[in-house]
């Protein structure tokens, strides 16, 4: 895959994941957009975009987009949504 058309698609994964994260968290501040902005490694990119699918709330996915690259534990009962709506109802916390 040449150059731009790497770049060409990290840029759509990265329009995918503010677009996913609009649509269950709402509006995102502007640094939460600009940090994915910068993100530059394809496996971080996608593996955020698995916790923005996942995460019970934004905080979680916030604490992941913290974590940098390399890490991948979208495990436990933090991402268990059924254990987190027994909880806290099913509204979202920001």
């Amino acid at each position: 895959m040449f150059q731009y058309e790497q770049e060409a698609a990290m840029q759509q994964d990265r329009e995918d994941l503010i677009g996913l994260l609009k649509m269950r968290f709402g509006s995102l501040e502007p640094d939460v957009v600009e940090a994915i902005y910068q993100l530059d490694d394809f496996d971080t990119i996608e593996r955020l975009i698995l916790v923005g699918a996942n995460a019970p709330d934004f905080k979680t996915f916030l604490e992941e987009l913290e974590e940098g690259e390399g890490t991948f534990r979208i495990v436990g009962e933090r991402f268990n949504p059924l254990e987190y709506m027994s909880h806290h109802g099913d509204a979202d916390e920001r």
